[in-house]
């Protein structure tokens, strides 16, 4: 028996099949260059951030008055007419004579002329009636409501005058050298009057007009107002 031979030893270099892979890094796709201090991805502003942005597209109108009282006043005319009428047509199919407002109402209709001058007071006031229920069917009323900015389109917000005349005239006495102050509001104007006890009337009416624009800024309405300040020295 014959030894079995020697394994072939392995050798220090790589053997001529095995081919060598390069290890290179693929080259990356060029990036757009960004804005200097500008993120790259952009959060949304908080809605606090764009309420008044917001709030200038919902402008808010006056609310509509109900109307109670000529409603009322109307609907009892019509009423007790209607009724009076009924009354003396029943009366009439009844077999009793017509009552007498109606018999001297109808004879005063058929005798008296168009230029006769009940009949054109009775024209001229039934006209002026009609007018009137024409404007305040038109109008909203609530004249002493002042509509304020709304950030949604079906919310309705209103502040009442003397309570934003009270909002101003405490910011008016906050005013260093301001004694007392009066505060009118009206739909387009503001008129504050206020007594100087010490500083100069022209600096103190500087500040007060700057403080009242600032205050009437802050109640939010719809159609701000624009601010006239009067002052005037007090040394007594």
């Amino acid at each position: 028996m014959t030894p079995a031979p020697d394994p072939p030893a392995r050798s220090s270099t790589p053997s001529a099949r095995r081919a060598t892979v390069p290890m290179t890094k693929e080259p990356e796709e060029p990036r757009e260059p960004t804005e200097p201090g500008r993120p790259e991805h952009e959060t949304p502003l908080p809605p606090d951030l764009v309420a008044g942005e917001h709030d200038r597209r919902h402008r808010t109108h006056r609310p509509w008055s109900a109307r109670r009282v000529p409603a009322a006043l109307v609907a009892s005319v019509i009423l007790v007419a209607a009724v009076a009428a009924l009354v003396d047509v029943v009366a009439v199919r009844a077999g009793r004579p017509a009552a007498a407002w109606r018999r001297h109402l109808a004879d005063a209709l058929a005798t008296r002329p168009l230029d006769d001058v009940w009949v054109l007071t009775g024209a001229a006031v039934a006209a002026v009636l009609g007018i009137w229920l024409i404007v305040l069917a038109l109008t909203p009323g609530l004249r002493h409501w002042l509509p304020l900015r709304s950030p949604a389109p079906g919310l309705r917000a209103s502040l009442d005058r003397d309570g934003a005349a009270d909002l101003l005239r405490d910011a008016a006495m906050r005013v260093p050298g301001v004694s007392t102050a009066r505060v009118r509001v009206r739909r387009h104007r503001v008129k504050a009057r206020a007594d100087v006890r010490f500083r100069d009337p022209q600096k103190v009416k500087g500040d007060l007009t700057a403080v009242l624009d600032d205050e009437r800024d802050q109640l939010v309405l719809s159609r701000p107002p624009r601010i006239v300040v009067r002052v005037r020295q007090r040394t007594d």
